[in-house]
């Protein structure tokens, strides 16, 4: 009877950690990871963003780019908007083939003004990244950008 007990008791171990393995499974977790039970969508945080500023905020949305290079951005988007997740390079690596997946991603929004200049360098570096032309005539001025900068962030498998 001791056998079978120990034999039972190893066989719910066993599939206590096969169970924990599979919910692993579901999300990579980098940094801190998100508080998922707060997140607003991109598009509603971008409705207001200057209310978000300097203040930790959740935002979730489909991953539609990352860095190619680094890994060390990503966009966000819901809705018809879009939002950069940027980190220094090497503090967080985004996985390349997240695309497609739904992210979350805490940390404090930023708000970017830029000259004309300024942001057609931005805007043709980004188009660079993601193998894309970038005509810089479609900027007329002055332009103001938004990212996050995670502490923590989850992306669901």
């Amino acid at each position: 009877m001791k056998n079978i007990s120990y034999l039972s008791i190893f066989g719910f171990i066993l599939a206590l950690l096969g169970t924990s393995s599979l919910a692993q499974a579901k999300s990579d977790v980098f940094g801190t990871g998100a508080k998922e039970a707060d997140a607003l969508a991109v598009n509603q945080v971008l409705e207001t963003p200057d209310s978000f500023l300097d203040k930790e905020v959740t935002v979730a949305g489909e991953i539609v780019s990352v860095c190619d290079k680094k890994g060390c951005w990503m966009m966000l988007s819901s809705g018809d908007e879009r939002l950069r997740i940027k980190v220094k390079d090497g503090e967080m690596v985004f996985p390349f083939n997240a695309k497609g997946k739904t992210a979350f991603a805490t940390g404090k929004l930023e708000k970017m003004e830029m000259t004309r200049e300024k942001a057609i360098a931005y805007l043709k570096h980004m188009a660079e990244d993601a193998g894309k032309e970038f005509d810089e005539s479609t900027v007329k001025g002055d332009m103001t950008f938004y990212q996050l900068r995670p502490v923590g962030v989850t992306i669901k498998r």
